[in-house]
């Protein structure tokens, strides 16, 4: 059974590492930020510029937003396992009395706050800036989100795997998996747009559905309920697919002796 003072350690020792560190805490704060200025501008000439396309500011800064949801989630459980191996720290971690069950989630804990805060400064910033408030969506919201970030956690568990198996080598997986994901999630654009052959990967991925699900929303008002089902469903597969790799990744690991060279 995890132990929540083990876990609340794991989550302390990463907090720390922002308390006197710039870098980390504009890599928080900027991104976010300009991003959704850069693309909330765009839609806003696209909608009321010479194209007349209606809809935009809705459809791009409610997916821009819950895109950096799926990103974030991912981003946080990778990178603050790579802030073990960079600092030295992971065979410290792994000798010690805390169970990689116990690890991960408090890995899983970290996303939250670092997704609750970009998700705070996107969601003001685009109300203020451009009128947008996606909490508007209502209770659905709810259930767009939490699909969104276990399908991040997925993710950032394979990517653990891989650098488990692989080492630092496979450390870029931690910015670059979840891009395999950005065209198949149809993040900006319905999957209907997809060409025939690349439709069926779509629907494979639940982040499509969620993308999906919300411009249904926007668009009809009604709940979309097979698309969150089908999320649901997905994602209890690709996070017991995720858990099992790493798992298995982790125990070659420790067979073949490479955790101590990892970082090295």
């Amino acid at each position: 059974m995890p132990r929540p003072r083990r876990i609340l350690g794991v989550v302390a020792r990463q907090m720390f590492l922002y308390r006197r560190s710039v870098s980390r805490l504009l890599d928080l704060f900027y991104w976010p930020t300009m991003d959704l200025l850069l693309w909330g501008f765009l839609t806003l000439y696209l909608e009321r510029g010479a194209l007349h396309l209606p809809r935009f500011v809705s459809f791009f800064l409610g997916a821009l937003i819950l895109w950096h949801i799926l990103y974030r989630s991912q981003l946080a459980v990778s990178v603050s396992f790579l802030e073990d191996i960079w600092s030295r720290n992971l065979l410290n971690v792994l000798v010690a009395p805390i169970t990689l069950t116990e690890y991960l989630l408090g890995l899983v804990v970290i996303s939250l706050i670092k997704v609750g805060l970009a998700f705070g400064i996107m969601t003001t910033l685009s109300v203020l800036f451009y009128g947008f408030n996606l909490l508007k969506l209502g209770a659905v919201l709810f259930p767009l989100v939490v699909n969104l970030l276990a399908l991040g956690w997925a993710i950032g568990f394979v990517t653990i795997g891989f650098i488990f198996r692989f080492g630092q080598e496979a450390e870029i997986l931690a910015w670059a998996l979840i891009f395999v994901f950005l065209p198949l999630s149809a993040v900006f654009y319905p999957v209907e747009v997809l060409p025939v052959w690349l439709k069926p990967f779509s629907l494979l991925t639940p982040s499509a559905h969620v993308f999906e699900g919300m411009r249904e929303v926007i668009t009809r008002g009604t709940l979309p309920w097979k698309h969150l089902l089908l999320a649901g469903l997905l994602n209890l597969v690709y996070l017991s697919l995720g858990l099992a790799f790493l798992k298995r990744q982790y125990q070659y690991a420790r067979r073949m002796g490479l955790i101590p060279k990892i970082g090295e």
